[in-house]
Parts: C-alpha cells; structure tokens; sequence
C-alpha cells in the first residue's frame, strides 16, 4: 500500500542538510503573510491549504519554496492540472497560485517513495505574473542551487528589469525636477556606481556633512579609482572633465540630502540589479530610457542597440575564450559588454583567463567624450577591459595602428546613422574600417539601416563594391522594423555579417534572414520589451538557420550576389503559401463584397446572399503550380501625384487610391475634370501600394503616385483577380518602410500561381473563387 510519508520523509531529509541557509515549515507557517495567503487555497475548494512542506530563505524574503508530496508516481500529474486534491503538480500549482500574490514562488511537486525512482517536477511563479513556467530538471537540488538559478533565470531577468525600467522613470522624473540634464544623468548614476565599489566609500559617504563635500567625495574617490585601474594622462583628465559637472550643480552641491538620496537609492535599485546580472548594459539601458524623454543625441545619430541584439550579435560571431573583440564605434559598451560575457562562460571557471579577457581581449574607440566617459564606467563596473576605450575616431591612423597591433578577431559596430547624407560618414565606411582592423579571416557583425543595403547606384553601390573587392559577405539579417523604439529612431535596420580579407567569390551563396520578429511588445511604461518570454526561443531558430545556412519559405533563404543587387532577404525570398486557407479566399471575397455595398454598387436588399457559383470542393496541388515573372502577366504603371491645388470643381464621383491597408485603398473621391489629358482613369484593374497593400477595384479609380496598378495581359475578370489578390497578400512581408514597393522592384517579382499544359490556369483560379460564400455576389 502507498504510503505518502516515506516521500515526505525523503524531501525533509534532503532539504535538512541546509538549514542553515533555509527554514523548513510542515503545512503551516508561522509567517502571519504566508498563513494568510493560505487561509483559502484548500486544495478540496474551501478551507486552508496544507502543502507539504513551506521553506523560507534567512537572506531572502523575496522567494518561497513550497512541496506537494505524493506516494504514488501515477499521481503526479493530471492532464489538465486541474485534479488538485490527487495529483502533485495540481496541487503544488494550486498552492503557488495563492502564495504568488506576495511571494516569488517555487513550486515542487515530488511523487514516488525511494531515492532510486522518485519523480520532480519545478515550477517559478513569480509574483503578480499570470502563470508559473518550468524551471530546473526533473531531481532535487541544493538550497543555494535553488537560490541561484531563480536569481539567474530568465523570468527573473525580466521581472527585475522590468522593476528596474519603473525605477528608472521615477528617478528621471526626480532628476528633472533638480534640473539636472538629460546626458548628465547617466554620467552621474556612473559616477555613482564607480565609488560604490570603493569599501571607504561605501562606508563613509553618510558621514559628509554638507551636500559640498559630499560631491567632491564622489568626483575624487571616482578619480582615484579610474587612476588605481591604470587610467592617466589625458584620459584621466577628460573623464574628470565629464564627472566635474557634479561639483558645481546646484541641487547636487548644495541642496540638502538630494545626492545622499540619490546614491542610496541607486545602490539599493541598479546597483544590485547589476551584482545579481553580470555582464549587461546597464548603463545603456539607462542614457536610452533617459533620452527617451528628451533624446537631444538623435541629430548625432546615436542609436544604441538593444541589449538582446548585442547577446546575439556574440553568439552569430560565435565569440569563445580565446577571440579578441573590437568595437570601433563603442557607444556605451554593450557589444564588448556582451561579448565578454560569452568569453568569461567559455572561460569555466579560469581566473587567470578571466583576467586576460578582461585586460586585453576588448578593444573598444568612441569618438564623444561624455559617450566614452559612459564606456568606460561601463567597463569599470563589470571590472574588465577599462583601459583598452580609446577616445577619438576610427579613422585616426594612430588609433587604427594601435588597435590591428592587437590583433581582433572579432568585430561589431553599429556606426552612427547619417543625419545628413553629403557630409557625414558613410555607415558602410566604418564597416570597412572595423574590416580592416581585423585579423584574416575574422568576424565582423555589423547593424546598418536598411538602406545600406539596397542601394544599387551612386556612393554607396561604390561602397558596396569595395567591401565585396576585399571581405565576403556570409550573411544579411533583416531586423524588426521597430527596433530602436526605445532610443526614439523610426530606422529600419539590418545585420551584415563578413569575413575579413577574403575578397567575395563570385559563386558564392549569402545567408539572407528574415528576422522581423523577435517577441518583443510595445508597453507604455516600459518600451519595447519581451514581456512573454519569446526572444529565447526565438534567437536559438535565428542562430540556428544562420550557423547552418537552412532555408526556410518566408523566413531565409541562399542566394549569389553581387554589388548592384540589393542585400537583404525581401528581395530573395518566398511567400509562404502553405500558410494561406480557403479561409483567406473567404475573407478577401467577403471584404471585397462589403466595398461593392458601401460604394453601392450592388444592391443589399436584393443581393445578399452566402450562396457560391458553384457548389465543388477546389483544393490545391502545389505540384501543378508554376512561377512566373510578374511582368509576364501584367504590364505595370505607376500612379501620378494629385495634389489639392489641382480640384476643378466640387463634384466628386472618383475614387482615390493611395496607400492605406484598409477601405480598398480609398481615401476621398476626386471630380473627372480634376485631370489634365495626361492623367489616367483606371477601371476594373489590381492595384499595389507602396507596403504591398493589394486590392481589387471594381470600378473606374484614380491612383496616386504611392500606387502601382497591374494591367492584364490576359482576359481577366473578377474572379480571376480576387484569386490573385489573395496570393499577393501572402507578399507584404517582402515591402515595409525600408524597403517599399518601387516599379523596378515589381519587374522583379515572381507569382506562383496554378498552371495547366505550361500556361496559367485561369479557369482553376475562376472556379475556385466561384466556389466560395458569397461569390454569387461578385460584379461581373
């Protein structure tokens, strides 16, 4: 007979040997908070909940760990989770639901009654989130172990940074209201972070009398610091220069406990967030929430990359222990910051290695003084390669000596965006200026916008042919058109990856991504954020199809190029039809039915109907389908420019097609006699926005010059266009912002549609249409 006591007796006997880390309740607690919590949450519906055992940490309120033992293996777990009273798992969930609104909560169910074939199951709810994830594997671990992996896992990653995002908000607020300006308030978080890790400051700061010695404190324990960690000479005195401002700021120099406040808080909020996750770029993190309010920095380009983008940045140069990285336009850190991370988990454990990657194997320059003064901090706070930030340009023959002297194999940058295109430095230059410094044969990885890569004339196709001349181009990522939301910079970016001196041979195939979604949300307070927990998975597939160049419909795709092409997957890869349902063909033709009745062009009351043409199952044979060029089917002509000071009269019976995704593209009616003889009236014809937005028009229309109109070059009709209509919306993927619709790109495109003997099959696409609701309905 099972006997639930010898697995109770297992679980206490194993957590007993750490108590002197922890303590260990049985089904009830002392703790009036938790007692309080489980006053409802019976396992039977009413009355109070006893799990097994509640364990409670000495030098951590924040986590609860609480078990639900039973005997027998077959009741670990129902289907459902739902049986709570029978099955572990149900029951600890249940358990973890309740405790959850107070506590972090970590919740183990355990069945089976000896060592040998005892079943465990981990559950990190964390507090206030709607549901718990799995955590750990499937046997009991040490109380530290616990302790450890909750602090370092990936939901409480985001749980504290999203607590840090809200305190970083209030605190901006309060450093608005003493007037302290918005690219002095990172260098003085800084300023902040750096005495802290000084043992007589910490101790002694409370101690100042006067808000004026404390200030001068700060600046000389942060001046002594820099100099102990080999930093002199003109660096010494530009990074003094940076911090200065604090000594002679009047709320911060004269006003009573605003910068002791300020440090106690930024010790208790981003200091311990930075000690509990190691190698982020906190300091990055913060100057973008800063600006984000102000972003005075925009017109000089400065747009820092995402945390999770600079991680995979490390991960697609495949950075290890022994790679020595470069970064030529630094910003505050983030891509050395991420790198180190990756050599110092290679490391496993060597100090003396860790030591060599932090004082020789991070080369970083950065031209503005104060973005320097926050690299350099940055480096300083995760102790490594503080002294390889080298202030000045790229392009400076000095600094470019000094830094091949050492030999990168790695590089990443992600260079400042030309505000005005005659004057500023190419985006591709300082790609080739990171090449260049690189030893044969590295990596560098590279964010550029987008239109770096499509250009196809002009200087930058010269820049393009340089790069090919000399490096090859592995592989060109299209990133999330929203990106650099958080820095306030609607650009649409990519990722270029190339191996150094190897000139691009010219049968060579280049990895095109199309890496548009990465999980992340937009939330009002905290930006752009991963708040489902999606960017892990999805970085693995990402990493995954690049390191092995896999194809995938609509996602990537290997493709020849050469330097007139455009350099990103939109341009190579295929719609995914396999995606597209008879639902689809339904929901256009409904779409298409409810423009014919608000236009009235049919008449409601006596032609609605669901009915089909034909009553016939059509299903697709992908076998029998063929490609061909769009300009095979349809001549192409772009729309002309209407503006409000061409209107005649004030009769309006013409639609107006521009680009929208929504109404068929209409936006007004425009009188006939607004056209010169030049202009054109289109009738009955598909029409392409710029986005690829697709619609049929059913009756005459104007376009204007965001609109391209298809014309057949066979005996269309209805039916025939609405099939075709359909599969073109599978297209928009390939057309956004940075990439619109443009004549010459449609001349390009290819359709996959239904072919018979060689040729379209066009009474396939008209009979498919004819057997959808609702297609009675359709205009001839």
């Amino acid at each position: 007979m099972a006997n639930e006591k010898k697995t109770e007796r297992i679980v206490y006997s194993h957590f007993e040997q750490f108590k002197d880390v922890i303590h260990i309740e049985e089904q009830a607690s002392d703790n009036a908070k938790i007692d309080k919590l489980l006053k409802t949450a019976s396992k039977k519906g009413t009355g109070k909940g006893r799990p097994e055992f509640i364990i409670t940490y000495n030098k951590n309120a924040d986590l609860l760990i609480v078990i639900e033992c039973k005997a027998e293996i077959t009741k670990h777990e129902s289907p459902n989770r739902d049986k709570f009273a029978e099955f572990a798992v149900d029951g600890v969930l249940l358990y973890a639901s309740y405790l959850s609104k107070e506590f972090d909560v970590l919740a183990i169910a355990v069945s089976g009654e000896t060592k040998q074939h005892l079943k465990v199951s981990h559950f990190l709810h964390l507090k206030n989130e709607r549901k718990a994830t799995e955590i750990f594997g499937d046997k009991l671990l040490s109380a530290q172990d616990y302790l450890d992996g909750y602090l370092k896992s990936p939901e409480k990653f985001r749980q504290d940074y999203n607590t840090l995002l809200e305190f970083t908000k209030k605190l901006n607020e309060k450093l608005h209201t003493y007037k302290i300006l918005e690219s002095q308030r990172s260098l003085l978080i800084s300023c902040i972070l750096i005495a802290l890790e000084d043992d007589a400051f910490r101790k002694s700061y409370t101690l100042k009398n006067t808000p004026k010695s404390l200030a001068d404190f700060l600046t000389k324990t942060v001046s002594e610091k820099l100099e102990e960690a080999n930093i002199s000479g003109k660096k010494l005195e530009n990074l003094n220069m940076q911090f200065g401002f604090i000594k002679t700021d009047t709320s911060l120099s004269t006003k009573d406990k605003v910068l002791k406040e300020l440090i106690d808080e930024i010790d208790e909020n981003i200091n311990q967030f930075i000690k509990t996750h190691e190698y982020f770029d906190v300091l990055g993190q913060l100057y973008i929430e800063f600006l984000r309010y102000a972003n005075s920095d925009k017109g000089l380009g400065i747009v820092l990359t995402p945390p999770h983008i600079t991680e995979l940045f490390a991960e697609l140069a495949q950075v290890n222990k022994n790679s020595i990285a470069y970064d030529n336009c630094t910003g505050t850190g983030g891509f050395l910051i991420s790198a180190m991370k990756k050599m110092i988990e290679d490391a496993k454990g060597d100090k003396s290695k860790e030591a060599e990657i932090k004082s020789k194997q991070l080369i970083g320059v950065e031209y503005q003084a104060h973005i320097f003064a926050l690299a350099v901090s940055n480096m300083y706070i995760h102790q490594d390669g503080k002294t390889n930030i080298m202030n000045g340009s790229c392009f400076d023959e000095e600094i470019i000596k000094e830094v091949k002297d050492r030999k990168p194999t790695v590089g990443f940058l992600n260079p400042p965006y030309k505000s005005d295109k005659k004057t500023d430095t190419d985006e591709l230059e300082f790609i080739f200026n990171n090449l260049e410094s690189l030893v044969d044969g590295g990596t560098c990885v590279a964010i550029v916008p987008m239109q770096s890569a499509l250009a196809t004339g002009g200087k930058v196709l010269e820049y393009k042919k340089k790069l090919l001349d000399n490096h090859t181009l592995e592989a060109v990522l299209s990133m999330p058109d929203e990106l650099f939301f958080n820095s306030k910079v609607g650009v649409v970016s990519c990722v270029m990856v190339f191996t150094a001196h190897k000139p691009h041979p010219k049968h060579k195939e280049t990895y095109f991504g199309y890496y548009k979604n990465d999980g992340f949300v937009k939330r009002k307070i905290q930006g752009r954020i991963d708040a489902y927990g999606r960017w892990d998975a999805i970085k693995e597939k990402w990493i995954s199809h690049f390191l092995n160049k896999k194809e995938e419909i609509g996602f990537s795709v290997n493709q020849i190029i050469i330097a007139e092409d455009e350099w990103c997957a939109e341009a190579y890869i295929k719609p995914d039809y396999s995606k597209i349902t008879t639902i689809d063909f339904e929901n256009n033709v409904f779409n298409y039915i409810c423009v014919l009745i608000k236009y009235k062009i049919i008449d409601i009351d006596k032609n609605l109907t669901k009915e089909p043409v034909l009553n016939q199952n059509s299903q697709f044979d992908f076998n029998n389908w063929k490609s061909y060029n769009l300009t095979e089917l349809f001549d192409i002509k772009k729309g002309e420019r209407l503006t409000k000071y061409d209107r005649l009269t004030d009769e309006e019976n013409i639609p107006l097609i521009t680009a929208s995704s929504e109404n068929n593209g209409i936006v007004d009616f425009i009188s006939r006699f607004d056209f010169e003889d030049s202009k054109i009236i289109f009738e009955n014809k598909i029409t392409v926005d710029m986005f690829f937005n697709v619609f049929y028009q059913p009756f005459e229309y104007f376009s204007d010059d965001n609109v391209h109109t298809l014309i057949p070059k066979f005996n269309d009709n209805p039916y025939i266009n609405l099939f075709l209509v359909t599969l073109f919306k599978s297209y928009v993927l390939k057309y956004n912002y940075g990439r619109q619709v443009r004549l010459h790109r449609l001349e390009k495109e290819k359709i996959f549609i239904p072919s018979k003997n060689g040729k379209p099959d066009f009474i396939f696409m008209e009979n498919f249409i004819k057997s959808i609701m609702y297609s009675s309905m359709i205009k001839q």
